[in-house]
């Protein structure tokens, strides 16, 4: 009988046109972050790596291969914020993404503005429909199950202030497909937004 699984070890190649780990892992969140360094430098960054872990209190984490900016200035002051990042601003989340000097202000640069916070000092998207206030809980290194070290940064941090724009609540309910969020697939260029249509519900079991 002929196998009809693609099987491979992903310490050796994968031998497809592209790594399926992502797309298979997916669609994701995206981790839309904005940190500052100790003199007030302003970064904002996506992460495809991202999601929430605790319910109470609330933990959002995300994880970045690199220590990049972002890690650098969240171990630096605690805090960071996280936005929901919706169809309406795809084109301003990507430009955030582009690899510029730490001195560079991708709010400006993605045609942003910063809004004071109300619980962490650093400032979220005025025009992110939901934005979380973060103050870090925990920052780990990753290893590999052999116990390498890994040049991967898990922040983890708790929700300290959340701002929701009232439009997206109905009766005090939040209605996720009107913010049209937009997740990470799997290819290089790969998205994907959630509407009404795509709903269905299913009730836990009992």
């Amino acid at each position: 009988m002929r196998d009809t699984f693609h099987f491979y070890e992903p310490r050796q190649s994968h031998e497809l046109p592209h790594d399926p780990f992502n797309a298979i892992v997916g669609p994701r969140p995206i981790g839309w972050v904005s940190s500052q360094d100790r003199d007030g430098h302003l970064n904002l960054a996506p992460y495809s790596f991202f999601n929430a872990f605790n319910y109470t209190p609330p933990i959002v984490g995300f994880s970045s291969i690199g220590y990049k900016d972002s890690v650098r200035n969240i171990e630096a002051t605690g805090e960071f914020c996280w936005h929901l990042a919706t169809r309406a601003l795809a084109e301003q989340m990507n430009a955030s993404c582009a690899s510029v000097a730490p001195e560079v202000d991708e709010f400006a640069l993605a045609g942003l503005t910063p809004r004071t916070s109300q619980v962490v000092d650093v400032p979220h998207v005025a025009e992110a429909r939901v934005a979380f206030e973060c103050r870090l809980s925990q920052l780990i290194q990753l290893h590999s199950a052999a116990g390498e070290s890994l040049e991967t940064w898990l922040v983890l941090g708790e929700v300290v202030g959340v701002h929701i724009d009232q439009s997206l609540l109905h009766d005090g309910v939040y209605q996720t497909a009107e913010a049209h969020p937009i997740l990470r697939g799997g290819g290089p260029a790969d998205y994907f937004e959630i509407s009404a249509e795509q709903n269905f519900k299913m009730a836990r079991p009992k």
